[in-house]
């Protein structure tokens, strides 16, 4: 998200919390500031951990997956589930 856009959202959620803004606008202005969910391929994941600069145990913990999943993502052998993905995509 651009610094802009995260200002707006910032302004918006104040707006929520003061009642100037319904539950259904604040849900659809958050569905907008997503960030779209990237596909990682085995080489980007294995870069991505190792840019946290973490094992494989570790990684796997912070994702809330097994050790063997982390080892399969890496050697191409399996692909992350969606909301595995999506946690890729915050890291």
């Amino acid at each position: 998200m651009s610094k802009i856009l995260a200002e707006i959202h910032q302004e918006v959620q104040g707006l929520h919390r003061t009642g100037f803004v319904d539950d259904v606008t604040m849900r659809t202005f958050d569905m907008l500031c997503l960030r779209p969910v990237k596909q990682f391929g085995a080489a980007e994941i294995r870069a991505l951990r190792e840019r946290e600069n973490v094992s494989q145990p570790v990684f796997a913990l912070y994702l809330n997956v097994s050790k063997k999943a982390v080892q399969k993502w890496e050697r191409g052998e399996a692909q992350p589930n969606s909301a595995a993905m999506k946690l890729l995509t915050l890291v």
